[in-house]
C-alpha cells in the first residue's frame, strides 16, 4: 500500500500554537519503525496545480493564497499566519490525496498521512485548512475520467462543512459526514447525509449508527473511488472531540468503514484529518491504527 506525506513541508507556526503539526512527521516515523516496508510504500506527496485547485476553490481564493494576500481576519480564520510554506504544504497535502486516489484505484487502498481539510470553502478556509484536499481529490479523479461518481465518508468528528458547500447540488459525489452535534462548526452545512452525535457519546453508539449510515451511502453514492476522513479527534482523550470513543472503537471504526468499502468493490483513499489529544502520542497512534489497518498489518 502506497502512503503519501507532506511532513517535510513545515509551517513556521507562533509559539504555543495550539496545532499539533508535529503529529505528522511523528506519524512518519512510527510508520517508518513499526509497518513492515513490504506493507507500506513511503513516497513524498506530489504538489496539487493550479487546475486541480481551481475545481474545487474560486480563483480569488487561489490568488490570495498563492500570493499572500490574505487579509488579517482571513488568516485568523484559517488559524495559521501566511507564509510561501504554507502555500506549498497546503497545494502538497492536497496533492497527496490526489496520489492516494490514484493508488487506491489501483491498489484497493492508499493513504494520505495528512489532509482531511475539510473546513476549506469555495472561496474562504478555516478550521486549520487552506484547500479543501478531497474535493480538489474527487473533481481530479473525474476530470481525468477515473471514476464518475465519488462518495466521501468524513468520520472527523467536526462536520465536513467545506465539503457539504464545495460539492452542494453535485451529485456525482455524495458527502457523509459522522459528527458531533454541538461541536464546531457552530453553523452547518447540509451534507448528502450527516449524522450528528451528542456529546459523551461512546463506541457502541458510535459503530452503531456510522453501520447504519454506511448502508445509506454505500447505496445512494454507487461510487467507484471512496475518500475516508479518518480522524482522531472523536477520541475519549482529544481537547477538541467532545465524544468518548476508545482507541478500541477507533480501530473497529476503521474496519468498517474500509471492511465495508471493500465488501461493495469500492477502493479507497484515506486521510488522517483531525486529532488534538491531550497526549500527542495519543493521537499519532490513533492515525497509525489507521494506516495499520488500511495495510492489513
Amino acid at each position: 500500500m502506497r502512503a503519501y506525506y507532506s511532513d517535510r513541508f513545515v509551517l513556521p507556526l507562533p509559539p504555543g500554537h495550539r496545532f499539533p503539526m508535529e503529529k505528522y512527521a511523528r506519524l512518519r516515523a512510527r510508520v517508518l519503525a513499526e509497518l513492515p516496508e513490504a506493507a507500506v510504500q513511503l513516497e513524498v506527496a506530489p504538489a496539487a496545480t493550479d487546475a486541480e485547485i481551481l475545481r474545487a476553490h474560486s480563483a480569488g481564493w487561489l490568488y490570495a493564497v498563492r500570493t499572500g494576500a490574505l487579509s488579517p481576519r482571513q488568516q485568523r480564520d484559517i488559524g495559521f499566519p501566511w507564509s510561501e510554506q504554507m502555500v506549498e504544504r497546503s497545494r502538497r497535502s492536497s496533492g497527496a490525496t490526489i496520489a492516494a486516489c490514484r493508488a487506491a484505484l489501483e491498489d484497493g487502498t492508499a493513504v494520505n498521512l495528512a489532509g482531511g481539510t475539510h473546513h476549506a470553502f469555495r472561496d474562504h478556509g478555516g478550521g486549520y485548512c487552506v484547500f479543501n484536499d478531497a474535493a480538489i481529490a474527487a473533481g481530479a479523479m473525474q476530470a481525468g475520467h477515473h471514476v464518475q461518481r465519488v462518495l466521501v465518508v468524513d468520520c472527523d468528528v467536526h462536520q465536513g462543512d467545506g465539503t457539504a458547500s464545495i460539492l452542494a447540488g453535485d451529485d456525482s459525489v455524495f458527502t457523509f459526514s459522522i459528527h458531533g452535534r454541538k461541536n464546531y462548526p457552530f453553523v452547518k452545512q447540509a451534507s448528502d447525509l450527516d449524522i450528528e452525535l451528542d456529546d459523551g457519546t461512546g463506541d457502541d453508539e458510535y459503530l452503531e449508527r456510522l453501520d447504519r449510515g454506511l448502508d445509506h451511502a454505500l447505496a445512494a453514492a454507487r461510487a467507484g473511488l471512496a475518500i475516508y476522513l479518518a480522524g482522531a479527534d472523536p477520541y475519549e482523550g482529544d481537547r477538541l472531540g467532545r465524544l468518548s470513543l476508545s482507541r478500541r472503537g477507533l480501530a473497529a471504526r476503521d474496519r468498517l468503514v474500509f471492511g465495508r468499502c471493500a465488501a461493495a468493490g469500492l477502493p479507497v483513499a484515506a486521510c488522517m484529518a483531525g486529532g488534538y489529544a491531550r497526549d500527542i502520542e495519543d493521537t499519532v497512534g490513533i492515525h497509525l491504527q489507521t494506516v495499520r489497518v488500511a495495510a492489513g498489518c
